[in-house]
């Protein structure tokens, strides 16, 4: 992968992968942000319709919408790996509960026909701080769901967090694995999240095979939408 995950520098490689050493503002470990309006108890007082991107802020040749609340909920499970229902393998290892509503979860997702790829930008509303959420995908790193007979392994590597003006910062890569033989898929995933007082900021490159995420379309929309969330 050639893009940094950062906004301005690159120095080693995780498997590849280049780590980000350098950003315009503070680091990832610098403390809470300062840009967004809150009130008292720390909420972001602007609406999650409000500052999430546009169709217009996603690039050639990616093809982006807003979801209606009615497919936040499917798509939100889609980027999970972990489909709602299915028996996880630890226990334990089930996504937290999210509210979907529209004061909860945002999203919009950009979709590249061509390489069968999709990049989606969550926001939520979350009192669940990042760092214990870190805490929890730490513990499941490999984690095998079933659900009506399907079996599928759901694998998480945690990458060098992206230094962004953020109170909190995180990268993580994952694949998803079911079937066998020649009916054997594989869903990829290389995400990158913020957390800004009590909204969650996610970006996800999903693709199914082989090809390299589209690090630099990633980088830019996460950056602009953590961007949007300050600014609020």
């Amino acid at each position: 992968m050639g893009a940094c995950l950062g906004v301005a520098g690159c120095s080693s490689t995780v498997d590849g992968m280049a780590s980000p050493v350098a950003a315009a503002g503070p680091s990832s470990a610098s403390g809470p942000s300062s840009g967004s309006s809150t009130g008292e108890d720390g909420r972001v007082d602007a609406t999650l319709e409000s500052m999430l991107l546009a169709p217009t802020d996603f690039p050639a040749p990616y093809q982006a919408i807003v979801l209606p609340p009615q497919a936040v909920s499917q798509a939100a499970a889609d980027l999970d790996g972990i489909p709602p229902g299915a028996k996880v393998d630890p226990p334990g290892c089930k996504p937290p509960a999210q509210d979907y509503g529209p004061d909860g979860t945002a999203m919009i997702v950009g979709t590249d026909n061509a390489n069968r790829s999709t990049i989606s930008v969550e926001l939520m509303r979350s009192d669940l701080s990042l760092d214990k959420r870190i805490g929890e995908i730490e513990r499941c790193l490999e984690v095998t769901t079933t659900k009506d007979g399907a079996e599928a392994v759901v694998r998480t590597e945690m990458l060098p967090p992206p230094p962004l003006n953020a109170d909190r910062t995180v990268a993580m890569r994952q694949t998803v694995t079911s079937g066998k033989g020649a009916g054997k898929v594989t869903q990829s995933m290389l995400t990158l999240v913020a957390q800004i007082d009590d909204v969650r900021v996610s970006a996800t490159y999903m693709s199914f095979g082989d090809g390299k995420p589209d690090t630099v379309v990633l980088d830019q929309v996460f950056t602009e939408a953590v961007q949007r969330v300050n600014a609020a």
